[in-house]
């Protein structure tokens, strides 16, 4: 995570996080680009992000996709004693976090996935 610039973590072949780059862009918000696919975030990142979404880990997982159906994630607790088992199967699969994850500049992060997330953007 860069400090003190805002951060986008990308997947170019998403619309969502396409749009989320469009709109920073049309609001002059200099930003960075993470494509977190190819440069996974580590547990200790995911960990500082969730505590800035103030979400837990099953709040931004894909859990629709077919690996999440895969790894039975469907089955797992959503519970402080298996949190650290949603983080560290984030880390490994990192097609499983949801996006765009915006890291502001001033410490906030949202997942900017609809027009309500994307108006706190700037």
């Amino acid at each position: 995570m860069t400090s003190g610039q805002t951060e986008i973590w990308h997947n170019p072949r998403c619309s969502k996080s396409r749009t989320a780059t469009a709109h920073l862009d049309a609001a002059g918000v200099a930003y960075t680009v993470r494509r977190y696919l190819d440069e996974p975030p580590t547990v200790e990142e995911l960990r500082a992000v969730l505590a800035r979404l103030g979400a837990e880990p099953w709040d931004i997982t894909r859990t629709g996709e077919q690996l999440a159906k895969d790894l039975g994630m469907a089955g797992w607790s959503r519970t402080e004693a298996d949190r650290e088992r949603w983080v560290r199967a984030l880390a490994e699969h990192p097609k499983l976090i949801q996006r765009p994850i915006v890291l502001r500049a001033d410490g906030d992060a949202v997942v900017a996935r609809d027009e309500e997330s994307l108006r706190t953007l700037g």
